[in-house]
């Protein structure tokens, strides 16, 4: 594969590239580093499938791709998760990960996985912590923060200190970028700004777009009506898909087409297949589109009804998530969902 088909792939449905030039430079010569972090709190709801089809991606572009488990982080983020249950938590991310990724397709032979405290109580790392500590301003911190980590009104040190190890995880993965969601952008712009300042190089930044919630705003694990579990039985996906927010018309902000656009249709069109919405022939019978282009210009013109749309979609993840489903129904998966997530 030539550099230039290796940028499109690493670069397709990408918001924001920050290093462009870096990164068409790094290609010509040899394959990218990249890695994502996640931090391990919430349970994974199907939003996850969107940075796992750009891991995908990567992969299919000859990437080296790291998965850090960033459990010191969900510790920092206001204590999200306890420090009892972090390990369990990174167990289930990465089953869960695994599922994902298996279900796009992706080669899991060429993906490295790090659990952030294997990493993140060096000696060397904490040193540079204590140096990063010692230049940055508590605004720029907790600007850096603002998107990502709880906001209070009286903020603890650690969650000050999350964007600073998140900036130093770039060094110590020893990767050329870091990818995630357009939300991490004020800290992926802090590490640019202070990597440099303690003699470390500046990495190049992809971000992807943000998916709207089921029931508006953004999808959360906190948020129980805007996300479907990937644990969801296919009566619980039927009716919260059929609750939401998905207007006549209307593909600004539309939860239920962006998930159409950045993960069904991708993994329709490898699996050779058309997206299908079944009708009664009293209302025009099924219909089929080859391309999200397709199905987005005909629900802007009213010709696919908003409930049709939505039936369409959860039928599609009630089969996506049944391996995964599957995965955890043994009594040792269920085990850890439980000892992971006791409240839930």
């Amino acid at each position: 594969m030539d550099a230039e088909r290796k940028y499109e792939i690493i670069t397709r449905n990408l918001q924001e590239v920050v290093g462009e030039a870096e990164l068409r430079e790094i290609l010509a010569k040899r394959n990218l580093k990249v890695y994502l972090g996640t931090a391990t709190t919430g349970r994974p709801h199907i939003g996850y499938f969107v940075p796992m089809m750009k891991i995908a991606d990567f992969l299919e572009a000859g990437c080296e791709v790291t998965v850090l488990f960033a459990d010191l982080h969900a510790y920092l983020d206001n204590m999200k998760t306890s420090w009892e249950l972090l390990e369990k938590r990174t167990q289930y991310y990465e089953h869960v990960i695994k599922q994902l990724l298996m279900i796009t397709g992706a080669d899991l032979s060429k993906l490295k996985f790090v659990v952030g405290t294997d990493v993140q109580l060096s000696r060397e790392y904490t040193l540079d912590v204590y140096r990063l500590s010692a230049i940055t301003t508590e605004h720029d911190a907790k600007k850096a923060g603002s998107e990502v980590v709880k906001q209070v009104e009286s903020p603890k040190i650690g969650g000050l200190l999350y964007p600073l190890l998140q900036a130093l995880d770039e060094e110590y993965l020893g990767v050329d970028a870091q990818f995630g969601g357009v939300d991490q952008r004020k800290i992926f712009m802090f590490a640019a700004e202070y990597l440099p300042k303690i003699g470390y190089k500046k990495r190049i930044h992809l971000m992807n777009p943000m998916v709207p919630g089921l029931s508006g705003g953004k999808m959360s694990s906190s948020e129980p009506e805007s996300k479907i579990d990937l644990l969801d039985s296919e009566e619980e996906i039927m009716k919260k898909f059929s609750k939401a927010f998905c207007p006549a018309g209307e593909v600004e902000d539309n939860g239920v087409l962006a998930l159409c656009r950045i993960v069904l249709f991708p993994l329709l069109e490898k699996k050779g297949r058309r997206f299908v919405i079944k009708r009664p022939e009293k209302f025009g019978g099924n219909v089929e589109f080859a391309s999200y282009h397709e199905l987005e210009s005909a629900y802007k013109n009213r010709a696919v009804h908003p409930m049709d749309l939505k039936n369409a979609v959860a039928g599609e993840f009630c089969v996506l998530l049944g391996p995964v489903r599957e995965h955890f129904a043994s009594g040792n998966m269920k085990g850890l969902v439980k000892e992971a997530y006791p409240d839930e």
